[in-house]
């Protein structure tokens, strides 16, 4: 009886540390956003800062600046767990809201919240170029609606 305890308390172990050590692995296979990136639109400079996975997580920044002035900002951060992957976005430092992984495949990722208001769907894409993309999609006032960003790697 004592022995299957044992056993079965390894057991737990292995399958929580295997838990945990996929859901790093996950987050390392993003390692691929990690930098600073910056692009402009329109008179409006736009940076996206990401740091390198470590610890289960990745932090980021967005903000856009036009007249020297800062316009918008947005606290990011993907975070691996027990559950998952998730990513957090915060814009203008307001409660942040999840969306979870998705799809993960090569240099592209998919983050989703069909419950969110807008956007439900979170992209983010390197490019053959070396561009960074995003693009928020959902649907606003019944309408099927997107932004999508492109910055170059900043030194």
């Amino acid at each position: 009886m004592m022995r299957m305890r044992k056993i079965a308390g390894r057991s737990a172990l292995l399958w929580m540390l295997g838990g945990a050590a996929g859901a790093r692995t996950g987050l390392d296979g993003l390692a691929w956003m990690a930098g600073t990136w910056t692009g402009s639109d329109g008179g409006v400079e736009m940076e996206e800062v990401w740091t390198a996975p470590k610890g289960g997580s990745m932090l980021g920044l967005h903000r856009d600046v036009a007249g020297g002035r800062t316009q918008s900002f947005e606290f990011l951060r993907i975070e691996a767990s027990t559950h998952g992957i998730t990513y957090w976005a915060s814009p203008k430092g307001r409660p942040a809201t999840p969306f979870r992984l998705a799809k993960s495949e090569g240099r592209s990722v998919l983050f989703e919240n069909p419950t969110h208001d807008f956007p439900t769907r979170i992209l983010y894409w390197l490019a053959e170029d070396g561009a960074l993309h995003a693009k928020i999609e959902g649907t606003q006032s019944g309408k099927s609606a997107s932004e999508e960003w492109t910055w170059k790697r900043s030194p």
